[in-house]
């Protein structure tokens, strides 16, 4: 259902910045949120929605996902998350892989997951580019709000066992460390050539690869770097200073080891997934108690599922599960609403019930952290996409 002005009427909102306000309406035009308070009228055609003593919440933002790469019941010779033919591929874009009609989608809305992070996988040293999307649609383009979002790398063990088993470097952490410095050098060299030839209106032959890191050697474009064990997340940390990049780290299973280098700088870490077996042996230390441990030392963390690692519909479970580990709960929703949005930085537009942020909101039952609770509506940039009210 589509509306350009929708009034939901005496809710309980968490905004999440501003702490809970009783008994106030939210006016939204437009898909914007344009005011909030008691007593709002919207146009003569406004639609007003009842959500009296309901609680509303910030949509849900899962910054680190493979939907629509990865799907469920379809056999593993159609995933399209990793080009396993070259540690190397920076210049490929999720946006040409992404099914829409995938159906993680409809289960994402379900439990009021509204945007996401799509990132390639973890096999290459150098995946390609992300996006970030609406998980409401069913044509890419019109669901994608920032592309690239990100560039992805990746450091252990899915890097260097996959190429191990081809007899191709990478097969060891500093073959990995050593390919993504040496690209970045190359994509240096391939700079400073191009920048020449235009300088001296010479014809230049562009490279792909070579062009598609450029934007991350500007600054301009975050890396975004699959690490779980501690060790790998500070080679990381030393090379993207090297080359003076912005970066994220995603996953960060041992940050509780390396708070003291986390915490200072505020590097963004996206904690997860939570809730699956400890499968390798990077996820040895995994557990809940040193994501809070990350949490309490100032660490600036959000959580992922990691889809289709996770579903997506349960990451609001993530933060349930912070909860019982000793998370305050208006912190734990931050970190899958505000902080989320910091991390793949949205945070203007997204996360938090504000006027003139993006109408993503959600209506519930209950305590949206509590497992009886009920997701009663969910509405994408002001349109209302699920309804039980």
């Amino acid at each position: 259902m589509k509306n350009s002005s929708v009034i939901l009427k005496g809710g309980v909102v968490f905004t999440v910045t501003k702490g809970v306000l009783e008994n106030v309406d939210i006016l939204i035009e437009e898909g914007i949120i344009k005011d909030i308070g008691k007593g709002l009228k919207g146009v003569s055609e406004c639609e007003v929605v009842d959500v009296t003593d309901r609680i509303v919440t910030p949509g849900f933002i899962d910054p680190h996902t493979h939907i629509g790469l990865i799907e469920e019941g379809y056999p593993q010779d159609e995933e399209s998350v990793n080009e396993h033919t070259d540690p190397v591929t920076p210049h490929l874009r999720v946006i040409d892989a992404i099914n829409p009609y995938d159906r993680a989608f409809d289960e994402a809305i379900s439990g009021g997951v509204t945007t996401v992070q799509v990132l390639p996988g973890s096999a290459n040293v150098l995946g390609g580019q992300g996006a970030i999307i609406k998980t409401y649609g069913r044509i890419i383009d019109k669901m994608v709000r920032r592309f690239p979002s990100g560039m992805k790398a990746a450091f252990g063990e899915n890097p260097k066992n996959l190429y191990k088993k081809k007899d191709r470097s990478p097969a060891t952490r500093m073959s990995v460390a050593a390919i993504l410095r040496e690209s970045f050098m190359t994509a240096q060299d391939y700079a400073q050539r191009k920048d020449r030839a235009q300088r001296e209106g010479n014809i230049f032959d562009r490279n792909m690869k070579w062009e598609a890191l450029l934007p991350v050697l500007r600054g301009e474009l975050p890396l975004r770097i699959h690490a779980h064990r501690a060790d790998d997340m500070i080679t990381a940390i030393r090379i993207a200073d090297e080359f003076n990049l912005k970066f994220t780290l995603e996953h960060g299973t041992e940050g509780d080891k390396i708070t003291e280098v986390l915490a200072p700088r505020q590097i963004p870490v996206a904690y997860g997934p939570g809730i699956t077996s400890r499968s390798k042996l990077e996820l040895q230390n995994r557990s809940w108690e040193g994501a809070v441990e990350q949490y309490e030392k100032g660490v600036h963390l959000c959580f992922t599922t990691d889809h289709p690692v996770v579903p997506l519909n349960h990451l609001v479970l993530h933060a349930s599960l912070a909860v019982s580990a000793g998370m305050p709960s208006d912190e734990a929703l931050a970190a899958i609403t505000i902080k989320a949005a910091e991390h793949i930085g949205m945070e203007k537009e997204l996360g938090s019930i504000d006027k003139g942020k993006v109408a993503d909101l959600l209506v519930w039952d209950g305590d949206p952290l509590s497992y009886s609770s009920h997701l009663l509506l969910v509405m994408v940039e002001g349109n209302i996409v699920k309804r039980s009210l």
